[in-house]
């Protein structure tokens, strides 16, 4: 089977890895790839907004299978395109996909079928927006309507630091903002996949948004992230499941929009009640890295069988393992942040089916890797407990020679103590 991955993260790093544990794969690409998947697969350079394009170059290399790693793919309709041509892809329809890219779209869809979630309004205009926060209780939380890379959040604790994230929001022309109530609990993440009717629950995972330790700063993209989820205990996930996830699958489904591929629900979870906080449409990054080092293999099976609507015959087999990733960003990151600086001792770190360093913002200039983008690594390891699984993580990103990288200490404090 030859097999097409679109994308250029860990997260893309992290689903080659597995594929390429799968005897069913005959060649994989990965688009438009990193320093690091280039050590293990062909790297192609596609414009992988232009679904088209992709379609059309898939035909000419006999893809069989497409995994469409991020959001803005997905929100541009590529899948569609793939599909209208006959090739499998692992990815919602762009009137799917609007689960992500339109929060107000899924606060909609949860008013519905009465799913749980924080009170919210959406504004397109500015004024309005100062208007409503100036009436409501502290803190609130500001959101860009479409797609922010994980970054378009803030939780205001201050009438000033909502009125900044609205004015800086909507000094974008066009600008929609969703602005919600802010829910109290314990954050996590649970995955699914679902090929129209049928959900299979994957895993569970909590990330660390924030830059600073301790959960402090601004948030970014993921510093880090551990699976399984401890408060993702079976009470919780079956009430996500009935309250949350198969109501708003039906209504998609209802609305002539059945929605395909991974679904990320990410979940408030309160005296052991889930609240919805988002949905995304493809596995986050870096909660992937740590799925995809449990799952190995598999993983490819798993997303076939989504993509080609068999789920009602597949099955997860988790070991009783964990596994935590701890993201190595450039200095500045998530704002300015140095780019160019080399990445010593990559080559002499214990990389195994245990222990990888997934690349990220990567590129190999004269022969040395670099660091091109904002999250860098993704340092990931497997062990019998969450503090093993810790402990090998972390020995991989000491091994790591590299003046601008920072990264917290402290990934996996919730479920550490």
């Amino acid at each position: 089977m030859n097999i097409l991955i679109l994308g250029s993260g860990g997260r893309e790093h992290a689903l080659a890895w597995a594929v390429l544990q799968n005897p069913k794969c005959d060649r994989l690409i990965v688009a438009p790839g990193n320093a690091g998947i280039a050590e293990i697969a062909e790297c192609a350079a596609l414009d992988i907004l232009d679904g088209a394009a992709v379609t059309d170059w898939a035909c000419e290399e006999s893809i069989d299978f497409v995994i469409v790693g991020p959001e803005a793919p997905l929100a541009a309709g590529v899948a569609d395109a793939l599909s209208a041509a006959g090739i499998a892809v692992l990815g919602p329809s762009a009137a799917a996909a609007r689960l992500e890219a339109s929060k107000a779209f899924t606060k909609e869809i949860c008013a519905a079928v009465g799913a749980p979630t924080a009170a919210y309004a959406r504004f397109d205009a500015l004024e309005p927006a100062l208007a409503y926060i100036a009436d409501h209780a502290l803190p609130i939380v500001v959101k860009a309507d479409g797609l922010a890379a994980g970054k378009g959040v803030t939780v205001a604790e201050t009438r000033e630091g909502a009125e900044a994230a609205l004015r800086a929001l909507f000094a974008e022309s066009g600008a929609e903002v969703v602005i919600e109530a802010f829910l109290t609990g314990e954050e996590a993440s649970f995955f699914c996949l679902v090929d129209g009717e049928t959900v299979l629950p994957l895993g569970t995972a909590q990330d660390h948004k924030r830059i600073g330790e301790g959960d402090t700063g601004p948030n970014t993209g993921g510093m880090g992230a551990y699976s399984p989820a401890p408060v993702m205990t079976a009470e919780v996930k079956r009430r996500a499941l009935d309250e949350i996830v198969r109501p708003t699958m039906a209504e998609m489904v209802r609305r002539g929009t059945p929605f395909r591929g991974v679904l990320f629900v990410g979940l408030m979870i309160d005296e052991g009640a889930p609240s919805l906080v988002e949905y995304n449409v493809r596995f986050g990054d870096p909660e992937c890295q740590c799925l995809m080092m449990r799952l190995g293999g598999q993983a490819l099976d798993l997303l076939l069988a989504c993509a080609e609507g068999r789920l009602g015959e597949a099955q997860v087999r988790w070991a009783e393992d964990h596994a935590m990733c701890v993201v190595m960003a450039a200095r500045g990151y998530p704002g300015a942040y140095a780019k160019g600086g080399v990445i010593g001792g990559l080559d002499s770190l214990p990389c195994d089916s245990r222990r990888m360093a997934f690349h990220a913002g990567t590129a190999r200039v004269d022969g040395q890797v670099v660091a091109v983008g904002g999250r860098v690594l993704g340092l990931t390891a497997r062990g019998a407990t969450l503090a093993e699984a810790r402990d090998a993580a972390y020995a991989l990103a000491d091994g790591i020679d590299w003046a601008d990288g920072v990264m917290r200490r402290d990934i996996g404090w919730r479920a550490l103590g």
